[in-house]
């Protein structure tokens, strides 16, 4: 899954960051309002997730969720607040937001919020991705080819997942850095090239399903 998370505490931010790093998520970190609702508006950069802090510079949480819905984006939202009162929550709630979470919080209670929040999507984001003779997992993170388990990295994992979700659909190198990666990585780097080599050898003879397009990008066929 690829986050944005937007919070001004660049202590809590970093820690936070770092934390759902760890567990495989790709995390762009924000610090303020307007240039949250300007990525989430971006073109070409889709998030699972938005873990949004209502205190912010610029444009509060509130007015960034606010904005959004109203332009019909329907990315899940966490927000975060130290305020815990009924009439707060429900402010939060009535702007759009999916889910709130006090400050200070577990971090637990975050994975477990957003594991919630990447579940709730079935139709739209089905657990169970197929193509050919591939098969991912994406509650159990297991992938398998001719019903044979294949041991993934977690980066070969999220790059799979992306071409599943969009199959016979040619991505681009630029479009699969920003679902996969954070939005800052360098456009210029061949590391998904290497990635996509290293996944041909695991996916047997199914190897040729994912296609190079020439000056363009890879898909996978069905």
């Amino acid at each position: 899954m690829k986050l944005l998370l937007v919070e001004d505490n660049e202590k809590l931010a970093q820690s936070i960051q770092k934390g759902l790093e760890q567990e495989g998520y790709a995390v762009d970190v924000l610090l303020n309002g307007d240039e949250a609702e300007q990525r989430m508006f971006a073109q070409g950069v889709a998030y699972d997730a938005v873990i949004l802090d209502v205190m912010l510079p610029g444009k509060d949480g509130i007015a960034v969720c606010l904005s959004v819905r109203d332009h019909g984006i329907i990315t899940p939202i966490i927000m975060l607040t130290a305020k815990d009162t009924l009439s707060d929550k429900v402010s939060g709630l009535d702007a759009g937001a999916d889910d709130y979470l006090v400050k200070p919080f577990a971090f637990e209670e975050l994975l477990a919020r957003i594991r919630a929040l990447s579940r709730r999507p079935a139709p739209l984001m089905p657990v169970v991705l197929q193509q050919a003779g591939v098969q991912l997992n994406t509650a159990t993170k297991m992938v398998t080819v001719d019903g044979l388990p294949v041991v993934l990295t977690l980066r070969e994992f999220s790059i799979l997942e992306y071409l599943l979700r969009h199959p016979q659909q040619v991505l681009t190198r630029e479009q699969i850095m920003a679902n996969v990666w954070d939005y800052s990585f360098d456009s210029f780097s061949n590391v998904v090239d290497v990635h996509i080599k290293n996944l041909r050898k695991k996916l047997g003879h199914y190897e040729k399903n994912l296609e190079t397009v020439r000056g363009m990008g890879y898909r996978f066929t069905v």
